[in-house]
């Protein structure tokens, strides 16, 4: 189990913006990871004022955050070495049932493939044993510097 304080080492992401809680398990290939979801969430207020719905654009972000863990544990980089692994494509996506307030998201990421600086998963956000949203989540592995060179 990888906690919150441990999770900070790991990705460069801060409040409100970090948007997973512990990482249940893991293996060279697989994680599974949690967000519980609370009234105060920043969101809330406004998506949707009388209806607090999460949005769906944070669950693919939460599941990405996910899918960063898992490639910081395989390949052992951290946030302090200047390299971010950032959020490349999404395919597939689908959204099946809204994320309220009281849920507890669990995401369920694998790695399909890695070559170089590109890490492709699948990944699923589940409440309890329903399905909330899935995705294929491309990241690259780059210096913030290079990103914006276009490299």
């Amino acid at each position: 189990m990888i906690e919150a304080r441990d999770i900070l080492k790991m990705l460069p992401h801060r409040y409100p913006f970090l948007l997973v809680d512990r990482v249940l398990s893991h293996t060279n290939d697989e994680l599974v990871a949690i967000k519980n979801v609370t009234f105060n969430e920043p969101f809330f207020p406004g998506h949707f004022p009388g209806e607090p719905t999460m949005p769906g654009v944070l669950m693919l972000e939460a599941m990405a955050q996910a899918c960063g863990l898992l490639a910081v544990i395989r390949s052992g980089v951290r946030s302090d070495s200047g390299l971010i692994l950032y959020f490349a494509g999404i395919d597939n996506a689908r959204f099946k049932r809204p994320v309220i307030p009281g849920d507890q998201l669990r995401f369920e990421v694998q790695l399909v493939k890695q070559k170089r600086d590109i890490w492709k998963f699948t990944a699923k956000a589940l409440v309890g044993s329903d399905l909330a949203c899935c995705a294929e989540l491309m990241c690259v592995l780059r210096h913030p510097d290079k990103m914006q060179e276009g490299a």
